[in-house]
């Protein structure tokens, strides 16, 4: 069994056509049909049934499909991990991150991580949490920074920052005074929060059961938005304290510091326990690692 079966064997299962993987690996259909048989053979099991004008998977197909997607995986990365040692750390790192402060924390590591390995260049993808988490799982990104609370099965996780959350009033609002504010204050407030599903569950637990629903007027993905809402008199929006970092010098909004205690806005690095990691990717993860000095979360 060769490497270049499993690509082949992988092309036909993604297509389920002989005819449609032949052309995309630009060879003739019958050698390729007969690479598949003889990879059936070696394993001493059919890996496809064969329909009409189609292909399926049978059970083992879909097992080895698994096993062959990990190998040339590897394969790849050893490769290129290879290279990288020969020539110095080489390639693109991709980082996915949310709002609030990630950005800013990323900025930083990135700017020091240059300077160790100049020849790195780096993808970002902006998200919330949720779907940030689902490109670690489904190996879109190398690593991640997440605002906290997250499901942690396959997930690796470090904790790299904390911050309070805070409210953002518009200036003319009965409330838009100095000092921390509790979040039962906020309870009888038109309400504008992060889009992300857990949100709303969790800011009416902050404001507690006996207020009763809290009334959302918008939720947002993104920090403008919220700012462009309240300034306009829309509502009140909670975030994390890095909103202070993008509205400055601003008189048509005021923001307070949510005083409860234990409410605040934890970020985490993480990356997958499932996918193999790159070189590169090891590498700013240790780099991050001794950066911060964060605690280690390792959730099963």
């Amino acid at each position: 069994m060769e490497l270049r079966h499993l690509r082949y064997f992988l092309v036909v299962a993604e297509e389920k056509n002989f005819t449609r993987a032949a052309e995309r690996l630009m060879i003739a259909q019958p050698p390729l049909s007969r690479q598949i048989r003889d990879l059936e053979e070696e394993l001493g099991t059919p890996l496809f049934i064969r329909e009409h004008h189609s292909l399926r998977l049978t059970d083992e197909g879909v097992l080895f499909r698994d096993y062959a997607s990990r190998i040339v995986e590897l394969s790849g990365q050893a490769a290129a991990d290879v290279q990288n040692l020969s020539r110095g750390l080489h390639g693109t790192l991709s980082l996915a991150e949310v709002e609030g402060k990630a950005p800013r924390l990323v900025a930083d590591w990135i700017a020091g991580f240059s300077q160790l390995y100049p020849d790195v260049q780096f993808s970002l993808w902006n998200g919330n949490s949720d779907e940030v988490t689902s490109r670690i799982r489904k190996g879109l990104a190398d690593a991640a920074v997440i605002m906290e609370p997250f499901e942690p099965q396959g997930i690796h996780a470090h904790l790299v920052y904390e911050e309070p959350w805070v409210a953002m009033f518009p200036a003319g609002h009965p409330l838009a005074g100095d000092g921390p504010v509790a979040m039962k204050e906020l309870s009888g407030c038109d309400l504008l929060i992060p889009s992300r599903s857990s949100r709303l569950r969790e800011i009416s637990d902050w404001i507690g059961k006996d207020a009763g629903e809290p009334h959302v007027v918008a939720r947002f993905a993104n920090v403008v938005t919220a700012y462009e809402l309240c300034r306009r008199g829309l509502g009140v929006a909670i975030y994390p304290e890095a909103v202070k970092d993008i509205v400055t010098n601003d008189d048509s909004v005021r923001i307070r510091t949510i005083s409860d205690k234990g409410i605040r806005a934890s970020y985490a690095l993480v990356y997958s326990d499932e996918h193999p990691m790159s070189n590169i990717a090891l590498k700013f993860v240790e780099y991050v690692r001794e950066r911060t000095n964060g605690n280690e979360r390792r959730d099963r």
